[in-house]
């Protein structure tokens, strides 16, 4: 009986392990496939430009949230100002506004006649303006874009190893009679090397996973040479080529994210070594820059996104009118509990079969498949359609079945198992840190009390695990509510999302039309984020 339950939680985290990893064995399969002409030509004209600007794009994105994550996070974490520990968790928020977001309000801010010359029309009268406004549009748009929307992935982790940075570390820049900006260049930022570039790995993939903001500033990307080589040329064989490139690029980003974070280290382990680090009281002009660096990056990242598209929409009020709101909640909704029903129950099952097996092949095939976050949503779109259509060909027709496509392909069923795919690593790595924190003797107890392994799951496991879960939720519900390739390509026919109805109104240029959506879509991301933040920012001061 032991062996065939052994098995049983072997073989579900197996099969949910390769399922996952489908997708990505995909894409690799498929490079050899043939292509149509549209390879040859795009070889020869634009491929060198969509690598050259994915690379020039990922780099400067990088250098930008590495400047706004760790000033904010170093002048929270060490000083004491008006409003610091408002800012401490205000600056999460923009978690809230995907970049094709920040893209819309950065375009209806300064294009000609737009918010901007708008607010100079009224503050000093009629005057040609339009000349001195700056355009956002293109590449610094772009940049602009995803460093304001991503920043926090450097700020939470640059902060979380901040904080636990020992006092004897400050002590030691003192006594070397350094000033607290060579301190922090030549103390407390090697310390925190870990957790920057980690924090800068997630920033990278999703830099490259990008699609709407990219697309809408018309920038030429491996992202949009993706979908455009499929959508437009009906070419899923060279999307497949595409995207193997990609893939190969951000698997070393995903490594290299593995390896940093086993090494990081936030805290001195050694007995009697870690002192507590105290925060400076920061006085005057100090306190008045640093409450003011603060508040500028607070400004940018979500109230300039939420207040522009708050002013189009009580502009236009038609525009709210016309939207189907409940429709859209209710869709939202529909695809929140369904992913995350899915996405729980298979990552826990998952999580307790490679606790119960301890299976070396099991934890290395685990690894691989969590690394569907990693991949861009077009990427797992154009991945999944690939394997179906292959699948039912050459498998289910061949048999005498009757065609899955369409139970598949443009349906929820197809849209959650790509979400599930997307969001497993969440999920998995959500319950895999909870489990963490059970000691393996409480089960080992419970089988001495006569639980079986079902009961010690259900009756000891789930329970203690439910804070994880109810994190679980908010951040699979906070990504859903926010993913927009992977909805636009496979959703069913006039289903449509808060972040589907702002693109497809964007891309008509009708941004006043899509400001509606988006402020939706960031009022419930920033409710999702505001309840996750307790988690997002735990610690011991």
């Amino acid at each position: 009986m032991y062996s065939k339950k052994i098995n049983f939680w072997f073989l579900s985290s197996l099969l949910i392990s390769i399922v996952v990893a489908i997708p990505i064995i995909t894409v690799f399969t498929s490079f050899f496939e043939d292509t149509s002409n549209y390879y040859q030509i795009l070889k020869d004209t634009f491929l060198f430009e969509y690598i050259f600007n994915s690379f020039t794009l990922l780099v400067c994105v990088l250098i930008l949230t590495f400047i706004l994550g760790t000033s904010s996070a170093y002048l929270v974490s060490f000083y004491t100002f008006p409003f610091s520990n408002f800012f401490k968790w205000a600056l999460i928020l923009s978690f809230a506004v995907p970049p094709y977001i920040y893209a819309y309000s950065l375009t209806a801010f300064f294009e000609n006649y737009g918010t901007l010359y708008s607010i100079l029309k009224n503050l000093f009268g009629t005057g040609d303006y339009n000349q001195h406004i700056p355009k956002f549009d293109g590449f610094i748009g772009a940049v602009l874009s995803l460093s304001f929307s991503l920043f926090a992935y450097v700020y939470i982790l640059s902060r979380a190893s901040f904080l636990y940075q020992s006092q004897n570390l400050i002590d030691l820049g003192r006594n070397l009679g350094f000033s607290k900006l060579k301190s922090f260049y030549s103390l407390i930022l090697p310390a925190a090397r870990p957790a920057i570039v980690t924090g800068l790995s997630l920033v990278a993939m999703e830099t490259l996973a990008e699609f709407g903001a990219v697309d809408f500033f018309s920038i030429n990307t491996l992202t949009t040479g993706i979908y455009n080589s499929w959508i437009t040329f009906d070419d899923l064989a060279f999307s497949n080529r595409i995207s193997f490139f990609l893939l190969i690029f951000i698997f070393a980003l995903f490594i290299l994210e593995n390896l940093s974070r086993k090494k990081a280290r936030y805290h001195s382990n050694t007995k009697g070594g870690f002192k507590q680090k105290e925060k400076i009281q920061l006085s005057g002009i100090k306190a008045f820059n640093s409450f003011f660096i603060c508040l500028i990056i607070f400004f940018l990242s979500f109230l300039f996104p939420l207040s522009q598209m708050l002013y189009w929409t009580l502009k236009f009020p038609e525009n709210l009118f016309d939207l189907k709101i409940l429709t859209l909640t209710l869709n939202t909704i529909y695809l929140v509990f369904l992913s995350s029903l899915v996405l729980i129950l298979f990552s826990l099952i998952s999580n307790y079969g490679n606790r119960v097996s301890k299976n070396k092949f099991l934890n290395i095939l685990s690894t691989l498949s969590i690394s569907g976050y990693a991949i861009p949503g077009v990427i797992l779109a154009v991945a999944f359609i690939t394997f179906i259509a292959w699948f039912d060909e050459n498998i289910i027709q061949a048999l005498g079945f009757f065609s899955i496509k369409k139970m598949f392909i443009g349906s929820i069923l197809g849209l959650v198992l790509v979400y599930f795919v997307r969001f497993y690593s969440l999920a998995f790595n959500g319950i895999k840190s909870g489990y963490e924190k059970i000691n393996i003797s409480v089960d080992e107890s419970s089988y001495l009390l006569g639980y079986s392994k079902q009961k010690t799951f259900m009756n000891i496991h789930v329970p203690y695990l439910r804070n994880s879960l109810l994190f679980v939720v908010i951040l699979i519900s906070l990504e859903i509510i926010r993913e927009l390739p992977i909805t636009l390509i496979l959703r069913p026919f006039n289903f449509e999302t808060f972040a589907t109805t702002a693109y497809i109104s964007a891309s008509e240029d009708l941004l006043e039309a899509a400001a509606a959506p988006a402020l939706f879509l960031i009022l419930i991301a920033t409710i999702c984020i505001i309840i996750s933040s307790k988690y997002i920012l735990r610690e011991n001061e």
